[in-house]
C-alpha cells in the first residue's frame, strides 16, 4: 500500500470536501470551488503563482468570448427565429424537436467546440420549450449528451482531443476514421435512450401547436440588420474553430475575437453585455481548475495514473478496457484536462519502449470525452447548459442530471470497449 504524504491527503481531502458540497448543492458550486482553491492556497499545498497556472484560460477565454458574442447576437431575434422555425418544421412535436436539436448539436460540437454549441443551443432550446410550454429540462439533459458524444468526434470538438492530438501528432481525419465509427454507434444507442426516457411521454396540447404553427419566424427577428450580421459571424466564426489549428491561433483567442467584433459592429452597450457573462461560471471553472491542480500538483492523479497502468501487466486488451474505463469514471468527477495531460506522458514513455500505443491514445480519448457525461461538473459544456437553465428559471441540480448522465455514461463506455477491443484487438 503507498503511503500519501500530507500534502496529498489534504488535497485529497479538500477536494472530495468541495465535491460533496457540490453534489449536495447547499452551498452554490462557485463557491465551494473557490474555497477550496483557498484553503488550497492559505495552507501551503499550492502557491497563489502554481494555482494560477493550473487555471486553463484558454478555456475561460472561450467561455467569456462565446458568452458575449451569444449576448450581443441574442438581440437581433435570431434565436426566436431558429426556434420558431425548427418547431414549425417539427409540427410542433417535441419528440422530434428533441432529436433534431439532439443531432444539431452532436454535428456542431464535433466541426466548433461543445462549450461553443451549448452556448449557441440553448437560448433556442428555452424559447421553443416556452412557446410550446413544456418543461425544457429533459432537452438540456440531451443536448449535454449529445454535445459531449458529439465532441469525442473530432481532434476540436472537446479539449482532451486536442492535447492528445498534439502529443501523438494526431488529425483531424484521424480522429474522424477512428472516433467517428464509435461516436455514430453511441449517438444511435443515445436516441433510443432519450426515446425510452422522455420520447414516449411527450405531448403538446393541440392548441398551443395551432399557435405556434401560425407564427411568423420572420416577424421574430427585431434587428434585420444585427440579424445578417449575426448570421455571417457565426458562419466565421465556426470556420476559424474548425481552421484554428492550422494557424496555430487558441480558440480563446477566436472567441473573443468574435466577441470585440461584434460590439463593435453592433454598437452594443458593453456593460449590458458584460452583465450577461455568466459569472459564476467562470468562477467556479476556475476554483475547481485549482482544486484539481493540487491533487497533480502533490503527485495524486499521477499515482493514480501510474496504478491503473501498472494494473494491465502489459496485456493490450486488459490496458484499453483499464484506460477506458478509468478515464471514463475518472473524468466524471475529475477534470479530464489534467487527467489526460498525466497519461499523455506515461504512454509516450510505453511507446518508447517499443511498445505499440496507438490503441491506448484512443482508449483515453473516448474514456475522457464519454466519461464527462457522467456528471453535471464532468465538462465545461454540462455546467455552461446548466447555467443556462438556472439563468432562465428552470434550475437543472446535480442529482436531477447524474441519475441520467452517469448510468448513459456507463452504456457508452461499455460501447466504446467493445469498439475498441473489436477493432484493435479481434480484428487485427
Amino acid at each position: 500500500m503507498i503511503a500519501l504524504t500530507t500534502a496529498q491527503i489534504i488535497s485529497i481531502v479538500v477536494f472530495v470536501v468541495v465535491m460533496a458540497l457540490v453534489v449536495s448543492e447547499k452551498v452554490h458550486r462557485a463557491t465551494a470551488a473557490l474555497a477550496g482553491a483557498v484553503v488550497l492556497i492559505l495552507l501551503g499545498i499550492v502557491s497563489f503563482d502554481t494555482g494560477m497556472e493550473h487555471i486553463d484560460f484558454n478555456t475561460l477565454g472561450v467561455l467569456v468570448g462565446m458568452m458575449m458574442f451569444v449576448a450581443v447576437v441574442k438581440y437581433s431575434g435570431i434565436f426566436e427565429y431558429l426556434a420558431i422555425k425548427s418547431t414549425k418544421l417539427a409540427k410542433g412535436n417535441p419528440w422530434i424537436i428533441m432529436i433534431l436539436f439532439s443531432l444539431i448539436t452532436a454535428v456542431l460540437s464535433a466541426f466548433l467546440d461543445n462549450v461553443t454549441t451549448v452556448l449557441l443551443i440553448g437560448p433556442v432550446t428555452f424559447t421553443v420549450c416556452r412557446m410550446l410550454n413544456i418543461n425544457p429540462i429533459p432537452f438540456f439533459i440531451t443536448e449535454i449528451i449529445a454535445s459531449n458524444v458529439g465532441g469525442t468526434a473530432t481532434l476540436i470538438g472537446d479539449p482532451p482531443n486536442i492535447m492528445i492530438g498534439s502529443a501523438a501528432g494526431l488529425s483531424f481525419f484521424d480522429f474522424l476514421i477512428y472516433n467517428g465509427p464509435a461516436v455514430v454507434i453511441m449517438m444511435a444507442v443515445c436516441i433510443g435512450i432519450f426515446y425510452v426516457l422522455y420520447g414516449r411521454k411527450m405531448g403538446v396540447a393541440d392548441a398551443e401547436k395551432a399557435a405556434v404553427m401560425k407564427l411568423n419566424e420572420k416577424e421574430a427577428i427585431s434587428d434585420p440588420r444585427l440579424f445578417k450580421k449575426s448570421v455571417a459571424m457565426t458562419v466565421i466564426v465556426a470556420i476559424a474553430f474548425i481552421a484554428h489549428g492550422a494557424f496555430h491561433i487558441e480558440p480563446s483567442v477566436i472567441a473573443l475575437t468574435a466577441a470585440a467584433v461584434m460590439l463593435i459592429i453592433s454598437r452594443t452597450d458593453i456593460e449590458k453585455i458584460i452583465n450577461d457573462v455568466e459569472w459564476t461560471t467562470i468562477g467556479f471553472f476556475a476554483g475547481l481548475f485549482i482544486v484539481v491542480g493540487g491533487m497533480a500538483e502533490t503527485g495524486v492523479i499521477e499515482l493514480m495514473a501510474h496504478a491503473l497502468i501498472n494494473a494491465t501487466g502489459g496485456d493490450l486488451m486488459i490496458t484499453i478496457i483499464v484506460l477506458v474505463w478509468a478515464s471514463a469514471i475518472l473524468s466524471s468527477f475529475l477534470d479530464n484536462i489534467p487527467l489526460v495531460a498525466t497519461l499523455i506522458p506515461i504512454i509516450t514513455t510505453m511507446e518508447m519502449s517499443g511498445i505499440d500505443v496507438g490503441p491506448l491514445w484512443w482508449s483515453i480519448s473516448l474514456g475522457a470525452c464519454v466519461g464527462g457525461i457522467g456528471t453535471l461538473i464532468g465538462a465545461s459544456a454540462n455546467v455552461v447548459l446548466a447555467s443556462i437553465s438556472t439563468r432562465n428559471g428552470c434550475p437543472l441540480t446535480f442529482m436531477e442530471y447524474t441519475k441520467v448522465g452517469f448510468p448513459v455514461m456507463i452504456v457508452l463506455t461499455a460501447i466504446s470497449c467493445v469498439y475498441l477491443v473489436l477493432r484493435f484487438v479481434v480484428l487485427a
